[in-house]
């Protein structure tokens, strides 16, 4: 049995102040061949999409904190909801941030111990991939990619009892580290806890982190780490053609 639409179709929210968004359908149009459906914070609506993306940027001009007003845009409701029927949906930068003040995953996006914005390319360690099938599937334990870097409010805080339960539950899927693998301060480009670059729910469908895996998916700008990301969504969806009906 094969999925009914041949070609993924993703929704990419898009908020005042948003300006990853272009990236993300850039990638998943003109790399991936995927319909692209731009949706504006107010809608209430996402389109029917099989997966949803909240990218990068500086929703409502982080006024507040970062993310805490767009957690209350009209459009988050229907991100909600369809990450409840289990909808893939992947948040990247203040797209992560989001995610925390909606509530969708644990913690919170703290100002950068070294007070700098960072914007580099970082190595980082795959855990867990099993645990966030939908995005790391096609990842191994232990594995080591490149992607960038681009926030000043990146340092990943949580309660040590959250970060425990994190760690048991294997929900810790993408940690800062150098290049032979060690999670160490000197890899740890935001103090984030533990290295924490990217966690999952408690139900694997929805991914934050922190680097911009739509900035690493054409050999040309630097890397192509990124687009696993979006191959294993891919695969991952064709794998899956009865949950994807139900949302079409």
């Amino acid at each position: 049995m094969t999925i009914t639409r041949a070609r993924p179709r993703v929704a990419v929210a898009v908020f005042p102040g948003t300006w990853s968004e272009r990236d993300f359908a850039h990638v998943a149009s003109e790399v991936l061949d995927w319909a692209v459906h731009l949706v504006w914070h107010t809608e209430v609506e996402l389109g029917g999409p099989d997966a949803v993306v909240l990218p990068g940027g500086f929703a409502h001009g982080d006024h507040l904190r970062t993310g805490a007003i767009a957690r209350f845009s009209p459009i988050m409701r229907s991100v909600e909801a369809f990450a409840a029927s289990g909808g893939p949906v992947i948040g990247s930068c203040n797209g992560f941030q989001i995610l925390t003040e909606a509530g969708m995953l644990p913690g919170a996006l703290m100002r950068n111990d070294h007070l700098e914005f960072r914007c580099d390319w970082q190595v980082l360690r795959v855990e867990a991939p099993a645990s966030a099938p939908a995005w790391l599937g096609d990842l191994s334990e232990g594995e080591l990619i490149r992607l960038p870097i681009s926030h000043g409010e990146g340092r990943y805080v949580a309660d040590p009892r959250v970060l425990d339960d994190l760690e048991v539950n294997h929900r810790v899927v993408l940690r800062y580290a150098d290049e032979s693998g060690a999670v160490t301060p000197a890899a740890n480009p935001n103090g984030s806890e533990r290295g924490i670059a990217g966690i999952v729910n408690a139900t694997g469908n929805v991914l934050g982190l922190m680097p911009h895996p739509e900035r690493a998916a054409e050999a040309e700008i630097g890397g192509t780490d990124g687009l696993r990301l979006f191959r294993s969504l891919e695969r991952w969806l064709q794998a899956r053609p009865a949950a994807v009906e139900r949302r079409l």
